[in-house]
């Protein structure tokens, strides 16, 4: 087994540098990452929906985030992990502390603090070159990640947030939205 690793490595990283060399050929990964985006921005916002406003500050135990707060922190996880990956200036007032903001909390607020970080999300994957896709970005002092890998993550953090929302829409008798793969 331990043989079979090196030439497994090396043939990736000839694949990686082959791509990456070729930026164009990544116009369609770019393309459905946009689609992935957008279908995203959608199904978060059918999740906003189905919770009333009175319920927004729902949470299934004293321990965890209310229904508001969790999804605040989704959009703060946008604009915080899409920032490393470009200088586009974030929307104003997003940032890790919003999920604790009392004035944040309300329905028309959760909406709109979400909805703009999908937003600026969405302008950073349309905008950025391909070219720049594996620039290394090192995070905290200790991870070296590219700007294709920081894209990946905030799209799997957003996923995750969202996903653990379903729980609390099931607590509260509601259907959650039915999921959006396409």
């Amino acid at each position: 087994m331990k043989n079979l690793v090196r030439p497994v490595y090396a043939i990736a990283f000839i694949a990686l540098f082959a791509v990456n060399t070729q930026a164009q050929s990544l116009e369609p990964v770019k393309a459905q990452m946009i689609k992935d985006w957008e279908r995203a921005k959608e199904y978060t916002r059918e999740y906003l929906n189905t919770v009333p406003g009175d319920k927004y500050s729902f949470r299934p135990t004293d321990t965890i985030r209310t229904f508001a707060q969790q999804m605040l922190h989704l959009a703060s996880g946008n604009i915080f992990l899409m920032s490393q990956v470009s200088t586009d200036t974030p929307p104003a007032g997003i940032n890790f502390g919003l999920e604790q903001r009392s004035t944040a909390q309300n329905k028309d607020s959760v909406m709109h603090y979400v909805m703009a970080s999908y937003d600026y999300a969405l302008n950073i994957v349309k905008n950025m070159s391909t070219a720049n896709w594996f620039d290394a970005k090192k995070m905290w002092n200790k991870y070296n990640e590219t700007k294709f890998s920081l894209m990946g993550k905030a799209f799997e953090h957003q996923t995750h947030h969202r996903g653990q929302t379903t729980i609390y829409i099931r607590m509260l008798g509601l259907r959650p939205p039915a999921e959006r793969l396409y």
